[in-house]
Order: C-alpha cells, then structure tokens, then sequence
C-alpha cells in the first residue's frame, strides 16, 4: 500500500433538493455535533469505495426518505475550504435534485432530528458553509 505524504480530506456530499419553481428547498435539523440542532443540508460521508453520487442518494435516503437514483443528481459544485466542519478538513461535493413538492414527503431519518421543506427566501440560520452553498447555487442558475 503507497505512503502518502500529502494530507487527505475526508471526501463528505451535501444535496439541494429543491422544488416549485426552484424556491422550495429541504433542510435537515442536525440530531447530533457538531452542530446539533442547526439547520443543514441533507448530507454526509462518503464510504470507502462509493461514488459521490451514489453516496448522495443514500445520505439524502437516510436523511430524509426522499429515495432517487444517483442518476437524477446534479453536481454544483465542490467545497473544501478550511474550518468548513469543526470536525477537521473536509471536501463536499455538493449536488442538487428538482422534485415534485406535492409528491416529495420529507421525513427524518438516520441524524435528523427533522427534514421539511424551506422557502429559500425565509430560510433559518444554516451550519457549516450551508448558507454560501446554497447562495452559490442560487446565482449559478437564478432558481430564486
């Protein structure tokens, strides 16, 4: 097995599910640290081996029992700067999926405490670097 003499972040997904135009959006309240009880994108570790988007389609499962296929995840984009997760460094690779609201029950799973759907024009405070994730993908293809 190679030494690596460089440091290796953890490789983490985050996921915008987003609905109505593009205005609606699910959010996670965080069941444990860091950050319990914030407000958060669906989200989480990838496992040895998994693709990024499958990773995403079983984060966001877990999470809040909205089930897609990885193929109907888009990627915005990757995050990585330093102090994004009290944790240590981490790499987010953050995707989005659009759904039908009417159709699309959030229910908390896994480590939410609660997963519903947000106005993305009265959103609550988020945690990690949620808000400038979220704000990126808003100006990247003017879903506001």
């Amino acid at each position: 097995m190679p030494t690596y003499t460089h440091a290796r972040p953890a490789l983490t997904v985050d996921i915008i599910v987003r609905a109505n135009a593009r205005t609606r959006i699910v959010l996670i309240r965080r069941a444990h640290e860091p950050f319990a009880g914030g407000w958060a994108l669906p989200g989480g570790f990838v496992e040895e081996n998994e693709p990024p988007a499958t990773a995403a389609a079983r984060e966001l499962a877990e999470e809040t029992g909205i089930a897609l296929e990885p193929e109907r995840l888009t990627q915005l984009g990757a995050y990585g700067n330093p102090g994004r997760d009290p944790r240590g460094w981490t790499v987010s690779i953050v995707f989005v999926a659009d759904v039908d609201e009417a159709t699309t029950r959030p229910q908390a799973g896994d480590d939410a405490g609660d997963a519903r759907w947000w106005s993305v024009g009265a959103l609550p405070p988020l945690v990690f670097d949620h808000a400038r994730i979220i704000a990126d993908a808003l100006s990247a293809d003017g879903f506001d």
